[in-house]
């Protein structure tokens, strides 16, 4: 069975960190530097909405202590006096976060693991989700599905190629919020089923899945904080820098191929 979308042929490493920088998915990219900066002040003065579902506690209220994790995790300006403008997310970085996301998806498609993809980034990261949904289960995994009825935020947990994804007023809706995965998780408790072995999402999704102690790995921008800091503490097993909403979604196909082929994951 062929992938849902003709993906190209996976790039070099070279190959990849020159496309994300074209596309501004790594390198230059669109978030300004005071956009970022604003959501590290918000995250340390304790606003839940940027903690994106992981429980921080008083660990992280210098906001100099996240601008340095960001720093060295996704690659903003270390410079505390750099207050506007252009700020940066270095494309070696997502690379690499990219090669340890594949090894988590090569132990789960090795182990057959019960997957749950997610995202709050429909309109830019669900095709990315659901083709690597796809891959695992041609590999033998278990692509977890949602139970049905969940309807947090005002709004319903609908899942499309294997991918959850938080629906309002009949149309996808970019969310931050912890409340959809969380709903996921308590149904599979209160049923006494088994939680999933992995998560893979963004936002919310993969920081209340990691607070849950579920293995997640998570696509986070440069002005999401939260999940580098569960990385950095080792609450999140991989946070992968990048834009998470650029121009067109075709943009992340040629990193999809890529993780694809470094998870020995076949796209046919």
């Amino acid at each position: 069975m062929p992938l849902p979308l003709p993906l190209p042929a996976p790039p070099s490493r070279t190959e990849l960190i020159e496309h994300l920088v074209r596309t501004r998915i790594a390198g230059d990219v669109a978030t300004p530097r005071e956009n970022n900066l604003s959501h590290y002040r918000k995250l340390a003065n304790g606003d839940r909405h940027f903690w994106l579902g992981l429980e921080l506690g008083d660990r992280w209220t210098d906001e100099q202590d996240v601008l340095a994790v960001m720093a060295e995790r996704c690659g903003v300006s270390d410079d505390p006096d750099h207050r506007q403008g252009q700020d940066t997310i270095d494309p070696d970085l997502t690379v690499g976060a990219l090669d340890r996301a594949a090894a988590q998806l090569r132990k789960a498609a090795e182990s057959r693991k019960r997957v749950l993809f997610a995202t709050g980034h429909p309109g830019a990261l669900l095709d990315m989700h659901g083709t690597l949904a796809l891959a695992l289960r041609l590999a033998g995994c278990e692509i977890v599905r949602a139970p049905l009825g969940l309807y947090p935020d005002d709004g319903v947990v609908v899942q499309f190629s294997g991918v959850a994804v938080y629906e309002r007023g009949a149309s996808l809706w970019h969310t931050h919020s912890p409340e959809p995965m969380r709903q996921i998780l308590d149904a599979f408790e209160r049923a006494e089923e088994p939680l999933p072995d992995l998560v893979v999402a963004d936002h919310g999704w993969a920081g209340c899945a990691a607070q849950h102690g579920v293995d997640a790995v998570g696509f986070a921008d440069c002005n999401d904080p939260a999940l580098f800091l569960g990385e950095a503490e080792g609450t999140l097993s991989v946070a992968v820098p990048l834009d998470d909403h650029v121009t067109d979604p075709r943009f992340y196909e040629p990193m999809t191929a890529y993780l694809l082929a470094s998870a020995d994951l076949s796209a046919d």
